[in-house]
């Protein structure tokens, strides 16, 4: 999973759960940087969740779009937990428990939906956020909210 992870460059992976690569097991690995430390999740389970801070002056062109590995060249704008505190355990089976937020808490969310069976896509749709595809390196508007 570590070497599909470092070899996906475009885009530039961040996160892959095992059931992405037919690993059977509930657990997934992430890279937030090339060259960074590969995290190993195994049983993960989030344990408490806070919504995101209150939004500025900014609209929903702001937000940021997730992608996924599984679904080359779409793009959404999906809400995720700002903080989230995960239990897992390391490949010794140590058990963890730590806080994440912004970006991180939002990879391992989307890793959580995979081990889950839910793909981005769907929580756009239940979130009535627009899904883009990427071609000739525009974002077009593909599903409406």
């Amino acid at each position: 999973m570590k070497t599909v992870l470092a070899q996906a460059s475009d885009p530039i992976g961040v996160g892959l759960a095992a059931n992405q690569v037919n690993v059977l097991k509930r657990l997934f690995v992430t890279r937030l940087e090339p060259g960074a430390k590969t995290n190993v999740y195994i049983n993960p389970q989030i344990i408490k969740r806070q919504n995101k801070q209150a939004k500025n002056d900014h609209d929903e062109d702001d937000e940021p779009l997730e992608g996924c590995l599984s679904v080359p060249r779409i793009w959404a704008p999906i809400d995720r937990d700002w903080m989230i505190r995960l239990s897992w355990q390391d490949r010794g089976q140590k058990t963890h428990e730590r806080d994440f937020d912004g970006f991180e808490a939002a990879v391992i969310q989307h890793e959580i939906d995979h081990l889950d069976g839910i793909l981005f896509t769907q929580r756009a749709m239940e979130q009535g956020k627009p899904i883009y595809e990427e071609r000739g390196g525009k974002l077009h508007e593909v599903i409406q909210p």
